[in-house]
């Protein structure tokens, strides 16, 4: 661990408060936060760096676009970004699934041998804290959508040999796997008979479940099967977003304490607060209806969000509204079952005013701090939790 020198800080501090922008709701990480998110691993279970530079190769161990790069995330004491395989779910009948995923986890290897200083893939709990002793920044993988399995355990045992250690079962559609909160189409009614032969294949491989997507029959399917704790890897809570099944209830939540798994709250908008997903609904149905009625390929089309935006500006959620998640979580099932998953590089923008890329942290911390919570609670939130349900996920691995 490098000691945080006076301009480093002061560096940082200038950058969280830039951050601040319009927004009053919080205070500017001060020299306490920035210190403790610094000494502190820092666990973020879903980044979607891979898929970003599919469309766009970028060295993000330099400053780059996007919501991560090395240089911002060491400012904002991240240590652990899983990065994410994300997979479309439109590939799951068109084909390709399979080869992508390989294709995305060679960029996390490539990432890690440009610059094998700052960067090495972790592929247990222990890497994590040997790479964080060493002042190198972990980079776990999780896979986002199931597809690439193909219906073929020995993908899986593939997979878990590339380094990856949670999967998503499935994304915006359903698949062979499961269906998705997203499909209204449920062709399984919860898991397909393979997901469920596939619980016990991860359960036995050490591979963590990951609930976020799934529908809600899913979700207690899982529950039902799994013998070790899930995750929901970036996932918020529908008490602040009703009707939105992607997001968990209350009754989910604590289903996922008896089960010992943990929430990693999604930092986008849409998943934050209500009033954000329904100016997306509206801005969707709008487009929607211009297209039909001019041709997608026509300029007004083209240049449709852009006009949209300057007469319905696009409600931001703030780090408060953040922070209301976590205390909600908290309240209901305890402290030991919340943590981070951003979702940056993945929700556009559509980040929260104080939380717009990797460097952010530090302003959620001292959120935290504000709102009375302890260093060792906030440690078990930036990290300890998501370690915890890990670990188990190992231990019962080596005995089964």
């Amino acid at each position: 661990m490098k000691l945080i020198t006076g301009l480093s800080l002061l560096t940082l501090s200038c950058t969280v408060l830039a951050q601040q922008n319009t927004d009053s709701s919080f205070n500017p990480a001060s020299k306490r936060a920035i210190e403790l998110t610094k000494k502190t691993i820092l666990v973020d279970t879903h980044i979607d760096v891979p898929y970003r530079l599919e469309h766009k190769w970028e060295d993000v161990s330099q400053a780059a676009g996007g919501d991560f790069d090395y240089p911002r995330a060491v400012q904002g004491g991240l240590n652990a970004p899983f990065m994410s395989i994300y997979i479309p779910a439109g590939l799951e009948k068109t084909g390709g699934s399979y080869e992508l995923a390989n294709k995305l986890i060679d960029y996390v290897e490539a990432i890690v041998g440009r610059a094998p200083d700052k960067f090495a893939i972790a592929d247990s709990v222990q890497d994590v804290k040997d790479h964080f002793a060493a002042g190198k920044m972990s980079l776990p993988m999780g896979m986002e959508n199931g597809s690439p399995i193909e219906g073929k355990l020995e993908n899986l045992k593939h997979f878990y040999q590339r380094g990856v250690r949670y999967i998503t079962l499935a994304h915006s559609q359903s698949n062979h796997i499961s269906d998705s909160s997203y499909d209204l189409r449920r062709q399984w009614q919860g898991l397909s008979p393979f997901g469920k032969e596939l619980i016990t294949a991860m359960n036995n491989i050490g591979m963590m479940i990951d609930v976020s997507h799934i529908s809600d029959d899913a979700f207690y399917q899982v529950m039902a099967l799994s013998k070790t704790p899930v995750i929901a890897s970036h996932s918020s809570l529908r008490k602040y977003t009703p009707g939105f099944e992607r997001n968990m209830d209350d009754n989910m939540l604590l289903a996922l304490k008896k089960n010992g798994g943990v929430i990693q709250i999604n930092f986008g908008s849409s998943f934050v607060i209500a009033s954000a997903g329904a100016w997306g609904d509206q801005f969707k149905a709008k487009r929607k209806e211009l297209a039909k009625q001019n041709g997608e390929e026509s300029p007004m089309v083209k240049d449709f969000r852009k006009a949209y935006l300057a007469k319905n500006p696009y409600p931001f959620a703030t780090i408060a509204q953040v922070l209301d998640h976590i205390d909600h979580v908290v309240k209901l099932i305890g402290i030991e079952h919340v943590g981070i998953g951003s979702d940056y590089d993945g929700v556009g923008d559509s980040l929260p005013i104080g939380l717009k890329d990797v460097a952010s942290y530090p302003n959620l911390v001292q959120g935290l701090l504000d709102r009375g919570y302890s260093e060792a609670d906030i440690t078990k939130i930036l990290s300890g939790n998501v370690l915890r349900v890990w670990q188990q996920v190992e231990q019962y691995a080596l005995t089964h």
